[in-house]
């Protein structure tokens, strides 16, 4: 599925909270503290999971407003588009 300009900057700013999470747990990792390491590495990789695969509330309006523009427009032969509807 495409993303749009909203769902990049937002992702961006996942990856900037979680890069450095990610850099802390490599740090441990090569002072060899490998549990404490694994589990910030760990930590970063959620973040950046949990933004891009789980609904919050605030995603809400967006998926809705999606799915009323896909359901409005119409494609260049005349049909309309659904490609939001599975």
């Amino acid at each position: 599925m495409p993303k749009g300009i909203i769902d990049t900057i937002t992702l961006a700013i996942t990856v900037a909270f979680a890069l450095p999470v990610g850099m802390f747990g490599v740090q441990f990792l090569l002072s060899e503290q490998l549990l404490l390491g694994s589990v910030f590495i760990g930590i970063a990789a959620l973040m950046i999971i949990a933004e891009e695969y789980i609904t919050t509330p605030s995603d809400l309006p967006a998926i809705a407003a999606q799915r009323v523009v896909g359901s409005i427009t119409t494609t260049d032969d005349g049909r309309t588009d659904n490609k939001n509807e599975s």
